[in-house]
């Protein structure tokens, strides 16, 4: 589940005419504190997580060191900010090459990584989408409706719906990658005719010697006019370096999530079709490109708290991070996440993070049975509700706590809409008035990225961990409370919404917070201490 895209990149699509929408002035607002995500609303006047209230309540208390899985992309584990909440696997001896605690995973020292082979991992891979398609494509595209068994009638459906999804997003990206190459290309072409780099005026007074460099003249000029409203001085080569993001955006997603000729899990080297088989993969936690992702959700959870001015600082202070790669430049594959589950399970985790999803899904059973190992372990569940500004409740979020084919749900799991410093819901949050428990802090929100850096990124992504913090609170102070009540717990202690909001993805829809989850509001880790110490006596 990738964080709310940058920026520039939506204002140069929007400039090209390739997005039709208004981008959210939640973009345009200048960065907020550092840690207004651990602030109060009474003190700092922004709906944080009020989780500095709650610590200096619980001062002069003991808490129980409790093990946070995080499920996600990689996470940097040497970073500053992190290395002393790492989690460690007190039974294995690093680098002997032996399985010392016998678990059946060698030298997890940290964690594991499920899309890791013997000398690599697992960078980018499709979208579940893709997969689907190529499979089932495979099976049924010869096939006229008259001739589906009643077997596969379920499958071909599903293979009809997969179909139109895929097409349609392809054809999308292939026209917005074309216009993009189209406009460096023309970019190009002048710069090379008029012998340096160029602005506005340059191509004003620029004479084409041909019809092809008249075209490229008039694409020129529009664009200039089209980007003047919000970048002054843009010359050529400026433009062309601005739009590089968003071109290399779309050429991965036709590359590598969209291209059925590509299939990297031969690096794996695991038994695919066994979603049975657990012990694969290898011990490097902190591999791949994706680890900016899970390093920034890391970092909201249990940074380390220095009390210095500005410092990043985690919402939990006595929290223990294992690191569980399972996600990719693509969607993660449901074998590996229930394998990460179980797992984190196993190897002593009390609270899971799952800041990822997609919307196909192909083996949901799997996922439901680890999730209900989790259960049956007392291991709480939080997940990401989605950026895509959809309701839940009507579209399909994988994974979620409804089992399949049935109507029961697990009573471990908290799905988290993201808001922002004024407590309205983000526009670009997926909600539910009946699939989305709360929502929590998701907007520019500042946190660790790899290298020992820092930085602002926004997303359900970020309000997960958000919830998933106030849940280590809880079960640090309170560790006779099972995963159940600590659920009831954060849903009963919300800071409540009382005034109308834009429901994501339709400004002109003003609903209330009870519209977009079933708690009506903002998780609230103060409140939910207060509430922790009456339940615990």
């Amino acid at each position: 589940m990738k964080s709310t895209y940058f920026l520039k990149q939506y204002l140069i699509l929007f400039a090209l005419g390739l997005l039709s929408f208004s981008v959210s002035a939640q973009f345009f607002t200048p960065d907020p504190a550092k840690n207004w995500q651990n602030e109060s609303f009474d003190h700092d006047t922004v709906y944080g997580t009020e989780s500095d209230k709650a610590l200096e309540l619980l001062k002069g208390r003991t808490p129980t060191p409790v093990v946070v899985a995080v499920i996600d992309g990689g996470v940097y584990v040497s970073h500053p900010a992190l290395k002393p909440t790492i989690w460690v696997n007190p039974k294995e001896i690093p680098g002997n090459k032996i399985d010392d605690d016998h678990n059946g995973y060698v030298d997890d020292v940290n964690g594991w990584d499920f899309i890791g082979g013997k000398d690599s991992a697992v960078k980018q891979d499709n979208l579940e989408v893709t997969r689907l398609y190529r499979d089932l494509k495979e099976k049924f595209d010869d096939l006229s409706p008259a001739q589906i068994s009643k077997e596969d009638k379920a499958d071909y459906a599903k293979y009809q719906k997969v179909k139109k999804e895929f097409e349609s997003k392809y054809n999308e990206y292939m026209t917005q990658y074309t216009t993009l190459k189209g406009f460096a290309d023309t970019m190009a072409m002048l710069k090379k005719a008029i012998g340096k780099d160029f602005n506005q005026d340059d191509v004003t007074a620029y004479n084409p010697s041909d019809s092809a460099m008249s075209k490229a003249r008039r694409k020129a000029r529009r664009n200039f006019n089209r980007f003047s409203a919000f970048v002054k001085g843009a010359t050529g080569d400026s433009l062309v370096k601005l739009l590089g993001g968003a071109l290399d955006y779309y050429n991965n997603l036709l590359k590598y999530n969209y291209n059925v000729d590509f299939n990297p899990r031969y690096i794996v080297n695991d038994n695919y079709g066994d979603v049975t088989q657990r012990y694969y993969g290898n011990n490097n936690v902190s591999y791949g490109p994706t680890a900016e992702h899970g390093t920034h959700v890391s970092g909201i959870i249990a940074g380390v708290r220095t009390n210095k001015p500005g410092a990043q600082e985690g919402i939990a202070d006595d929290a223990k991070i294992m690191a569980v790669r399972v996600v990719p430049d693509g969607d993660e594959r449901d074998k590996d996440v229930a394998n990460g589950i179980r797992y984190a399970v196993d190897n002593g985790a009390r609270v899971i993070n799952m800041s990822f999803g997609k919307a196909f899904s192909c083996n949901k059973q799997t996922v439901d049975e680890a999730v209900k190992y989790a259960e049956a372990h007392d291991v709480l569940l939080v997940h990401a509700a989605g950026n895509d500004h959809n309701d839940n409740d009507s579209t399909d979020n994988f994974p979620n706590r409804t089992f399949e084919g049935t109507h029961k749900q697990a009573q471990n799991w908290i799905e988290v809409g993201a808001s922002d410093t004024k407590g309205k819901p983000a526009s670009f949050s997926n909600y539910g008035k009946r699939s989305v428990d709360l929502f929590a802090p998701g907007v520019q929100i500042y946190s660790s990225v790899p290298d020992s850096a820092y930085g602002y990124l926004s997303g359900t992504s970020m309000a997960a961990p958000c919830v998933t913090g106030v849940a280590a609170i809880i079960r640090e102070y309170f560790p006779k409370l099972t995963a159940k009540q600590v659920k009831k717990i954060l849903m009963e202690s919300v800071t409540p919404i009382t005034f109308k909001v834009s429901m994501p993805g339709h400004p002109a829809k003003i609903v209330t917070y009870s519209d977009l989850c079933i708690s009506g509001g903002i998780v609230n880790a103060y409140k939910a201490v207060q509430l922790a110490m009456k339940e615990a006596k």
